[in-house]
């Protein structure tokens, strides 16, 4: 249920003012409100130029094929790679013939093309590239074939800019990286590694044990693709002499398999391994290859459960590993002497819950790291040195970093996004290394999300808010605004014509807390009316829907929903992000009891007001919001009447061991986490009407989970709806009219149980 700041394009993209009573709670008020009312100022000149509301009522009525046919989607700017210096490169495409183009950041103008598909008979596309170290050679992929969500095989070419040389790397390869010495390439072929030398053309293999669905060589298992988003498990030491790998030994996790339709007279068989929760993982260990010896060896890194991160640091010999016990609550960081092969402890982090994995580890010259963790409560940026003793806590306060850009040493300058302004919104900030002269450097309110030039010069800033749709600006790194890229004004005019309602952010008291809400209401509002109400929902941990961010195609469905005379909410409860540690892991071991709880409560409390219809309020979610969408249909069958659960959870015990667990321990464990919050053990509860939608392809969340909540339902007796899809993936997207089909069932079950049964006059 997991974006990567890749070189390699063909993977996702993911494609992501402090409140006043914190000021008195501290005792310097006065000295805080003035730097609150100078905060409020600048945030106020930041936004001007791009804060214009476009909703109005305009004639035109949102229908299915202009939301999923593309008429509202936003200019964007093609995903950008950071190059040496100031520059950046895109893969660009036009008339049939994609090239890789250089710009400056400074002028934002093409500087030249460095290559293209039409000059090269060998590739008919370029579908990624990526560069060596000193970017004179570029790495081309083609014809790939998808293997999970993240993991690609196909076709890769060196490409030598100087002499305009291509030659072949391999076919049906994976993952393939040059090393910094640009003398080799190693790469990744049906679970084994491989070693080119583009000098004298020769191949070495460097391990010879793989084979499907029993060891993996240098990439992941399908569990760690998917839940700590690590495709890649092997890297280059600086030095080019080694190669430390990961080796997943899944011999003995169990198999799960899909039967796939397709055109075929008889269907084929997908057949992974796949690790559910309590149920055993790969044994995966860490090894060492040594080029020039070409022997490998295995690394003692004491007891663990996980490798999820391997990372060299600035000494040549020394490599960081990541490990991680079963719980996912004791992280270790591991320094590693390739010359040894063997190990010492760098850092130790301990959470009553879990520690999250990420990638900001980020070594400084002097070999000092950066460090993010929620140990104090939030999750904030720290400094350490080599032997893993605190230099400082570079950011404080009761708000949660979001993203960490990098560290300019020659100005000793942090560069990060948090929530700072408040949990709905997103600012880039600067910050000195010892955590002094803080500055918002982009748009205070909305969100804004940097991507910075690889010398942290310049950054390309992504703005949108609810108002607001995708604006693109240049900035040098001290916040100076240089122009504007990209703006959406043409989307602002076409959506001025539509029906559109605001979302209305606000927060509603429950159950001891304030959550985060919008509301879409109808354009033409009554509050002498009542309407029906439908409730969206993720909630799962960490997440976050209610965000002052441009529409997704969701928006535009509820506000299509609203045209048609409803009122459609958003609330995050209890276990969604951005409010700190405590409040994000309060779910712990009970994941579906307090998300669920507060939803109910939530839907109670909306249905005081006078324009709500207490007699028709629905709910929906899509995947664990699939999940909270059932238990709250059943568990809360005395103010919800229907219901839609698209992929839904049915029970954690079918769902991964890594994502599973860390939130829920083991089934073994913790049986009543498991069993009292599982939908399936409910199913006499159901009152309402039910919509349930699978994908019978998703190697995410199983059919399985759907098929057992249809037979609890069946053993129950209760009459239901359902809309099984065929060998759709978890995002039921694949094929013409896919989305514009599944949209017009889920609107066609909203208006029959809930709109045309509802809308009235008070009294």
């Amino acid at each position: 249920m997991r974006f990567f700041n890749s070189k390699y394009y063909f993977r996702e993209f993911l494609s992501k003012y402090l409140e006043l009573t914190n000021f008195y709670k501290n005792q310097e008020l006065m000295k805080k409100f003035l730097m609150l009312a100078m905060l409020i100022a600048v945030v106020s000149c930041k936004t001007d130029d791009v804060k214009k509301k476009i909703y109005n009522t305009g004639d035109k009525e949102i229908t299915q094929a202009d939301i999923w046919n593309g008429t509202f989607s936003p200019k964007r700017m093609n995903v950008l790679n950071s190059m040496n210096g100031d520059f950046y490169s895109l893969l660009n495409s036009e008339n049939n013939v994609t090239s890789v183009d250089k710009y400056s950041y400074k002028t934002l103008e093409k500087v030249e093309t460095i290559v293209s598909s039409k000059d090269l008979p060998e590739l008919q596309n370029i579908s990624s590239y990526s560069f060596n170290e000193d970017e004179s050679i570029l790495i081309l992929g083609t014809n790939f074939k998808k293997i999970y969500r993240r993991s690609y095989s196909g076709t890769f070419y060196a490409y030598n800019i100087a002499s305009k040389k291509l030659s072949l790397i391999g076919k049906d390869i994976q993952e393939p990286v040059f090393s910094p010495d640009n003398k080799k390439v190693a790469f990744a072929k049906d679970n084994n590694l491989y070693i080119k030398n583009v000098l004298t053309n020769t191949t070495t293999q460097v391990t010879r044990d793989g084979k499907k669905n029993s060891i993996i060589n240098g990439t992941t298992d399908w569990v760690y693709e998917e839940e700590f988003g690590l495709v890649r498990a092997f890297e280059w030491s600086k030095d080019s002499r080694y190669i430390a790998f990961l080796r997943f030994d899944e011999s003995n996790v169990p198999t799960f398999s899909m039967d796939i339709t397709g055109n075929k007279l008889y269907p084929e068989q997908q057949v992974f391994k796949y690790p559910k929760a309590g149920e055993k993982n790969a044994d995966v260990s860490l090894h060492m290859y040594n080029v020039g010896t070409r022997r490998t060896n295995k690394i003692a890194l004491g007891d663990y459960e996980y490798i999820p991160r391997i990372k060299w640091s600035n000494n040549n010999n020394i490599l960081i590993a990541t490990t991680l016990n079963r719980h996912q609550n004791n992280l270790n960081l591991h320094k590693v002497n390739a010359l040894r092969s063997s190990s010492v402890l760098l850092l130790n982090e301990t959470d009553k819950a879990y520690v999250d994995i990420h990638d900001n580890l980020t070594f400084l010259s002097d070999n000092s790291f950066i460090w993010t963790s929620e140990k104090d409560g939030y999750n904030h940026i720290y400094h350490y040195n080599f032997n893993g003793k605190l230099i400082n806590q570079v950011t404080k306060g009761n708000w949660d970093v979001t993203r960490y850009y990098g560290c300019d040493e020659q100005k000793k300058r942090i560069y990060y996004q948090s929530a700072e302004i408040n949990s709905i919104n997103r600012g880039v900030y600067g910050i000195d290394l010892d955590g002094n002269n803080k500055e918002l450097l982009s748009y205070g309110d909305g969100q804004s999300s940097a991507s910075f030039s690889d010398n942290l010069n310049y950054f390309i800033n992504t703005y949108s808010s609810a108002n607001t749709p995708p604006v693109y600006d240049l900035y040098k790194a001290d916040g100076t605004k240089i122009k504007n890229i990209v703006n959406n004004d043409e989307l602002k005019k076409e959506l001025a014509e539509y029906k559109m309602s605001p979302k209305e952010f606000s927060t509603i008291e429950i159950n001891g807390n304030k959550l985060n809400m919008w509301m879409i209401k109808p354009v033409d509002f009554d509050e002498n009316k009542q309407y029906p109400m439908l409730m969206f929902q993720y909630s799962g941990p960490g997440s976050q829907q209610v965000s002052n961010r441009w529409n997704a195609s969701n928006d535009y469905w509820h506000n299509m929903l609203a045209q048609k005379g409803m009122i459609v909410v958003c609330v995050d409860g209890r276990g969604t992000g951005l409010k700190g540690a405590e409040f994000k892991k309060v779910t712990q071991k009970e994941l579906g009891k307090y998300e669920v709880e507060d939803q109910i409560a939530a839907a109670k409390k909306l249905a005081e007001r006078s324009y709500i219809d207490e007699n028709k309020i629905g709910i929906w979610g899509w995947s664990y919001g699939g999940f909270m969408s059932t238990n709250c249909l059943l568990k809360g069958n005395d103010i919800f009447s229907m219901a839609i659960a698209v992929a839904p959870v049915t029970s954690w015990r079918f769902y991964d061991s890594i994502y599973t667990e860390r939130y829920m321990t083991t089934p073994q464990e913790n049986a009543s986490g498991y069993d009292d919050n599982s939908p399936i053990n409910y199913a006499n509860l159901l009152e309402g009407d039910y919509l349930l939608v699978h994908g019978t392809g998703d190697d995410n969340v199983h059919v399985q989970n759907s098929y057992r909540m249809i037979n609890a339902l069946i053993e129950a007796n209760k009459q239901f709806d359902m809309f099984v899809v065929p060998d759709r993936t978890h995002g039921i997207y694949k094929g013409k009219n896919m989305r514009l089909n599944l949209y017009t069932k889920m609107t066609n079950f909203v208006e029959d149980k809930l709109i045309n049964k509802s809308t009235k006059i008070k009294g």
